[in-house]
């Protein structure tokens, strides 16, 4: 792993879970981590309960659009968190994966979005906590 580790996020529809997470990285990290998002089936827009919900902590998601996995990112990466993809998520031998299983925040309300918020804030810090030494950021 480099100096400025590069973390995946990888959802089916890169519209919730995977932008809350990404936001909450780039949030607590800074510019200290490469954060990037992707779905295996990208929806059109993010999530308008996901924005919602990341707006009521301050973070901004707002500009996020939904992107494909490429194989190209996931190779490049360090670190592939997978939420709910399945198969649909190529494995690179040496890389770090971590599957998280959260609840799908689609067709949810904010009421409903916001543990699910809470939950990937917890698992970030702790990712954080693993990935830089202490001091940074």
């Amino acid at each position: 792993m480099s100096d400025k580790p590069s973390v995946l996020f990888v959802c089916v529809h890169n519209a919730g879970r995977s932008q809350m997470a990404a936001g909450w990285l780039r949030h607590l990290a800074g510019d200290a981590v490469e954060v990037r998002s992707a779905g295996s089936a990208p929806a059109d827009t993010v999530n308008p309960a996901a924005v919602e919900a990341m707006r009521e902590v301050g973070i901004d998601i707002t500009d996020q659009t939904p992107k494909i996995l490429e194989y190209e990112v996931a190779q490049d990466s360090d670190v592939i968190i997978t939420m709910g993809c399945g198969d649909a998520c190529p494995v690179f031998p040496g890389k770090r994966y971590e599957d998280w299983k959260l609840d799908d925040p689609a067709g949810q309300g904010v009421a409903a979005v916001r543990p699910i918020r809470d939950e990937i804030k917890t698992r970030i810090e702790a990712l954080l906590a693993d990935l830089l030494p202490a001091g940074k950021p």
